[in-house]
């Protein structure tokens, strides 16, 4: 499975736009390479480098299995029309939050997990409790990182 985005490669710059020193809308991003028996997405965002260890950005779930990525901009609803639920971030919102780093360049992890099965959780689950419904239902993941430096 492969996630890639428009807006910026592996390893690459995150633009301004998808951050707090901008609009702080979401990138768009697209996969491929789904597994058959593929029911649901999950997608996770995080920043290991954060000065208080790591930051959850984003936490978006029961994703359609149907989707082939998502646009840009996605709203900050608990049940946007691209379809899915979305979890609360360490900002104590729900939906995407962008790299707002105090200082220094900092790394941010798109992650994204081809599951079984729809994990039922509620709007505004957390990353932990996402994760630990996710336990057993992997079938496939992949990551697209980029960085973020102010």
């Amino acid at each position: 499975m492969e996630l890639t985005s428009t807006a910026f490669g592996n390893g690459q710059a995150i633009p301004r736009k998808y951050s707090c020193d901008g609009p702080d809308v979401s990138p768009p991003l697209s996969w491929s390479g789904v597994p058959e028996g593929t029911a649901a997405f999950a997608l996770i965002c995080d920043d290991p480098d954060a000065p208080a260890g790591t930051w959850v950005h984003w936490v978006y779930f029961d994703i359609p299995a149907t989707a082939g990525g998502l646009p840009e901009g996605v709203p900050k609803d608990e049940k946007p029309k691209t379809g899915g639920v979305q979890g609360s971030n360490d900002f104590r919102r729900i939906g995407y939050g962008g790299p707002c780093p105090p200082g220094g360049r900092h790394r941010y992890y798109f992650k994204l997990y081809a599951l079984d099965a729809p994990l039922g959780l509620d709007p505004g689950a957390a990353k932990s409790a996402v994760e630990s419904a996710m336990q057993g239902h992997v079938l496939a993941d992949t990551q697209l990182m980029g960085t973020y430096t102010r």
